[in-house]
C-alpha cells in the first residue's frame, strides 16, 4: 500500500486525499507522521468530498492533531484566516495571485470576482500601487472571512467589500475598472457579460477557466464572442496555463484588453 506523495498545507492545517483502499488506522498513523514532521503544521484532515457549486465549500474529516477547522496561512507577505469547510481557498494560487498583483499599475482600481476570503484583492493590495480594489464574493461566511483579513493585513482603506450575487452586483455598480479579475469557479456561466459591463476602454481583464490542452483555442472563442454580444472589441494579451487540476485538465488563465 503506497501512502499519499501530495497533500495542500493551509498553513496550520494539512488537508490530505487517500485512495478509497486506506483504513482509518493507516490514515491516522500517516497524518501522526506529517504531524511530526510539520511541526507548524497542528491540524490533519482528510478530504472527503469535491468543491461544490458557487460556493465552492468541500468537505474533510478530522484525523489528527487539533481539533479545528480554522486555518492560518501565510503568503506573499500576507496572513489569512478561513474556515476550511465553509470557505474556498487554494494555495497553489499563491504564484498566480503575486503575478497578476505584479501587472497592476500605480492608481489602477481594480475589481475581483468570486474573491472568496480575499486572497487576490489583499495580495494585490499589499503588493502593489493600486488605488482600490474591490471584492466581490456571494458565501457570506467568506464575506465575513474577508472582512477580517483586510484588517489583519492592514488594507481596509484599499480594500472595498460589495458582497452578493455578481449578476445583481454589477447593475447596481456605477463604476468602471480598469482591470477585472476573473478568478472562476468550475461552473457552466463564464460570467463575461458582467465583466464586460463594468469595463472601459483599456480595460484588463484577468480570466480564468478550466479545459483539456486542446480546448483552450474553444475558451478564446467563447470570449470574443462575449465581447461581440457586448459590442467591445478585444485584444488578446497573453494565455498560459495556471497548473493541473486533473490529469491532462488544466486551469487556465486568459488576459484581454478592451481596445
Amino acid at each position: 500500500m503506497e501512502y499519499p506523495k501530495s497533500f495542500d498545507i493551509f498553513g496550520n492545517i494539512i488537508i490530505v486525499k487517500f485512495p478509497k483502499e486506506f483504513k482509518v488506522r493507516d490514515k491516522k498513523k500517516f497524518a501522526k507522521n506529517l504531524l511530526n514532521r510539520y511541526k507548524s503544521v497542528k491540524t490533519v484532515l482528510e478530504k472527503t468530498g469535491k468543491f461544490k457549486g458557487r460556493l465552492r465549500k468541500q468537505m474533510t474529516k478530522w484525523l489528527a492533531g487539533e481539533k479545528t477547522k480554522e486555518a492560518l496561512y501565510r503568503e506573499n507577505g500576507c496572513v489569512f484566516r478561513f474556515n476550511i469547510d465553509k470557505t474556498y481557498f487554494s494555495p497553489r494560487l499563491n504564484n498566480e495571485r503575486k503575478e497578476v498583483a505584479g501587472k497592476i499599475k500605480k492608481g489602477d482600481k481594480v475589481f475581483v470576482m468570486f474573491a472568496g476570503v480575499g486572497p487576490y484583492p489583499i495580495v494585490i493590495a499589499k503588493n502593489s500601487l493600486v488605488g482600490k480594489v474591490y471584492l466581490n464574493e456571494i458565501n457570506r461566511e467568506a464575506n465575513k472571512y474577508a472582512e477580517l483579513n483586510r484588517e489583519l493585513n492592514k488594507v481596509k482603506e484599499k480594500v472595498v467589500l460589495l458582497p452578493g450575487d455578481i449578476k445583481r452586483a454589477a447593475r447596481k455598480i456605477k463604476e468602471k475598472f480598469n482591470v477585472i479579475v476573473m478568478p472562476r469557479p468550475q461552473l457552466k456561466d463564464n460570467f463575461l457579460k458582467e465583466a464586460f459591463s463594468l469595463s472601459k476602454k483599456n480595460t484588463r481583464i484577468f480570466y480564468y477557466d478550466f479545459c483539456k490542452e486542446d480546448e483552450i483555442d474553444s475558451v478564446v472563442e467563447i470570449i470574443k464572442g462575449e465581447a461581440k454580444k457586448a459590442r467591445k472589441k478585444i485584444r488578446i494579451l497573453n494565455v498560459k496555463h495556471a497548473g493541473e487540476i486533473a490529469p491532462y485538465k488544466f486551469r487556465v488563465r486568459i488576459d484581454f484588453k478592451i481596445v
